[in-house]
């Protein structure tokens, strides 16, 4: 008993003096400082924010202007129902695509035909190109340069760019499938 007694007490002592001491320390211990640190330990978890400025919307939703003399162009694949093939150029959305199930061939083929020499041509098709585009209007567009036309799969999106009358430059990619 008399050793449990002095156990009790030395830990009643031990509480007392760190009661104390905590105090103390706390009055020493200016409250700015205090808040900031309990904040950036709340903010530990968080993820980081970046400070940068929001970009400039520009043509067509590019990262950087066209320099002076140049146009700005983006023509989108599309894939699926939701992703539909588009078209922008100069910011214009020139198409979001045309769902329906007749042949738009001749069409086509009139219009690239008649498109005067130095035109850049925009061209995208949604769903089922392979099998709606006739072989002749394929073999147009493989006259323009369009290595894909031809080997196209059921229901693929294919996006091309030619140039009519001229070459494009070799960095521009001229087609996707």
């Amino acid at each position: 008993p008399l050793a449990d007694l002095l156990k009790l007490s030395g830990l009643l002592l031990v509480s007392l003096a760190a009661l104390y001491l905590g105090n103390l320390f706390a009055a020493l211990v200016p409250k700015k400082l205090v808040t900031t640190s309990i904040a950036n330990l709340q903010d530990i978890g968080k993820k980081p924010v970046l400070r940068a400025p929001v970009p400039k919307r520009q043509k067509c939703d590019h990262w950087s202007p066209c320099s002076p003399g140049s146009y700005a162009y983006r023509i989108l694949s599309g894939g699926g129902r939701e992703k539909l093939a588009k078209i922008c150029f100069e910011d214009e959305l020139v198409i979001t695509c045309v769902i329906d199930s007749t042949d738009h061939s001749g069409e086509m083929m009139t219009f690239i035909k008649k498109a005067p020499e130095g035109s850049i041509l925009l061209m995208v098709t949604h769903d089922d190109g392979s099998t709606r585009l006739k072989d002749d209007a394929k073999k147009l567009v493989n006259e323009l340069g369009s290595k894909e036309i031809q080997s196209m799969k059921f229901r693929s999106s294919w996006a091309f760019i030619a140039a009519k009358g001229f070459k494009l430059p070799d960095n521009i990619q001229k087609e996707k499938v």
